[in-house]
């Protein structure tokens, strides 16, 4: 359950992001790629899953599959191998080899710019195109995962009770000049300082703008 704590102030919110950044100036996401389509693979595979794992199972896959053409060519039941480490394997690679022969179909084979093009490949929801938008063509979306909105609550950054809820809030109160980099700040900060168990107050450097009632100082 979350518990939504006090609204940071318009200052705070600038203070927030503003650490942030100068601890991180350039934040990227954890999942290793080599191009946008990689990438896309990769944010796939994500879901339910540990960037860890996924690196561990595209290290090899991404060698002889790098483009829609050769994923086509390497087959679901390679592909099922390479993957098959990751929770849902047998899903994602139905779905990775259905979005790679609609990219060819649909696209040329390259990786489009628009949210509608994107959330109509299979596998591929709003979170996912987010992060797609956000990483790939640096438009200032805001993915929201479960890290994400637990922070956002937990701090009075952004209220809300879903998902859609929390991006939303998160868009309006996000300062213009740290949109870009917000969802990765948040996620890492989310993954690494403000745990779901136990958040690390004590080595929080946002400490003084979370209003968080429960710090462990």
């Amino acid at each position: 359950m979350i518990t939504i704590m006090t609204r940071m102030s318009k200052n705070q919110v600038e203070e927030f992001f503003k650490t942030l950044a100068n601890a991180n100036p350039s934040p990227t996401t954890e999942l290793n790629y080599t191009n946008n389509y990689t990438l896309l693979v990769a944010v796939v595979l994500s879901a339910q899953a540990t960037d860890t794992g996924v690196n561990k199972a595209t290290a090899k896959l991404f060698e002889v599959a790098d483009t829609p053409s050769k994923m086509l060519e390497l087959g679901h039941e390679l592909l099922i191998q390479h993957i098959r480490t990751i929770g849902l394997f047998r899903n994602k690679a139905k779905n990775i080899i259905s979005l790679s022969e609609q990219l060819i179909a649909e696209h040329d084979g390259k990786v489009p710019a628009s949210r509608e093009s994107l959330e109509a490949l299979p596998g591929v929801g709003r979170k996912t195109a987010n992060v797609i938008l956000n990483t790939a063509f640096s438009k200032p979306t805001i993915a929201v995962d479960t890290h994400i909105f637990r922070l956002a609550n937990r701090t009075g950054l952004a209220a809300g009770g879903s998902v859609i809820d929390v991006e939303k809030s998160l868009l309006r109160r996000v300062p213009s000049h740290f949109k870009k980099n917000a969802h990765h700040w948040l996620i890492l900060h989310g993954r690494y300082v403000c745990k779901a168990r136990s958040p690390r107050c004590n080595v929080c450097i946002v400490v003084n703008q979370c209003r968080y009632k429960e710090k462990s100082i």
